[in-house]
């Protein structure tokens, strides 16, 4: 359902006003900041393991099936700009009023390029980020700063958010619920949590891609890994109802298709595919090696031999793929009566 708006300001979920300013590392966000990095780098956290050719983080190890090296961190901030795109050139839908929101979290930040952008936003706000790798830039605008931590791990946060953001946490996350009730717990009466998740189970409404494709039988391995290594790989339709679960009021929930690849007519669709297409095609080896060797022990040639055969596909438009990616936002009421 869509949210109450009657306490909201007019800043709710405004797109960003230049993006070519906020997508110029060297002039609009790096450019003569003051530096804000706040995490210790002990050799627990920057002593990356190799494996398959790709750097892995090594603070909590395994628990992230993806890459940190330079390929993931170009994917990383290339998914970000598709996404941007998907929910309409905006980085939040949440009926946010700056006026209040002075704390903001971005969990799983990766780059650090939301939390950035964000910080960029609301000056007057403290962004932090918290990722498991400390692949964030140095310099940043000075009311944003990052932190090396486990969003699974307990929150020692003394101070609260008035907007707790959490995106791309499909299939490393092993609880989500409790993550929820951390979240919750974790927000201002009133404060607001916006979650984008995927349901990256790959279909066709037309029926171009079937059982025969090796995108196909990838995919379903895929998520049958993860599954086996407790790290939920479908969050996306399950996000509302967890969030009602904990107590969030006033929810939104929108289902966005996210095509692979420019096949749709429509200009807009097309170019979000082509985004999608390219951030996924960069994905590939990285997602599927440490899942496939690793965890079931198939030889890296094999699954090597298969990702090509998926990059084929893909590339060639074998079919007219898509997958879904699920937005949802809810607030904390400001009293146990309100909502």
């Amino acid at each position: 359902m869509t949210t109450d708006s009657s306490n909201t300001a007019d800043y709710a979920a405004s797109p960003l006003e230049n993006e070519d300013d906020l997508m110029d590392d060297d002039d609009s966000m790096f450019g003569g900041r003051m530096s804000n990095y706040t995490v210790s780098l002990s050799s627990s956290v920057v002593d990356y393991p190799e494996e398959y050719g790709r750097r892995y983080h090594a603070f909590r190890s395994g628990s992230y099936v993806l890459p940190n090296d330079k390929i993931e961190i170009d994917r990383l901030d290339m998914a970000h700009a598709m996404m941007v795109k998907a929910i309409g050139n905006r980085l939040f839908l949440a009926p946010l009023d700056r006026r209040n929101v002075k704390r903001i979290l971005d969990t799983g930040t990766g780059t650090g390029i939301w939390a950035i952008e964000m910080g960029d936003i609301f000056e007057n706000a403290e962004v932090v980020g918290v990722d498991l790798s400390n692949i964030q830039p140095t310099w940043v605008p000075p009311n944003v700063k990052f932190k090396v931590d486990d969003v699974e791990s307990p929150w020692v946060e003394d101070r609260k958010f008035d907007f707790i953001f959490c995106r791309f946490m499909a299939a490393s996350i092993a609880d989500w619920p409790r993550l929820m009730e951390n979240i919750y717990d974790h927000l201002q009466p009133g404060g607001w949590a916006e979650f984008h998740e995927m349901d990256p189970e790959v279909y066709s409404d037309v029926g171009s891609y079937t059982r025969d494709h090796v995108t196909w039988s990838w995919n379903q391995t895929f998520l049958e890994v993860m599954r086996i290594s407790g790290r939920d790989p479908c969050p996306g339709p399950q996000v509302e109802v967890w969030a009602k679960q904990v107590g969030f009021k006033s929810t939104f929930h929108q289902k966005l298709k996210i095509p692979l690849g420019p096949w749709p007519k429509s200009l807009y669709y097309q170019q979000l595919g082509s985004a999608n297409l390219a951030q996924m095609l960069e994905r590939l080896e990285g997602f599927t090696l440490r899942a496939f060797c690793g965890i079931l022990g198939r030889s890296e040639a094999d699954v090597l031999a298969q990702v090509e055969g998926v990059r084929r596909e893909m590339t060639e438009g074998a079919y007219n793929g898509a997958y879904d990616i699920h937005v949802v936002y809810g607030q904390k009421p400001v009293s146990k009566q309100a909502g």
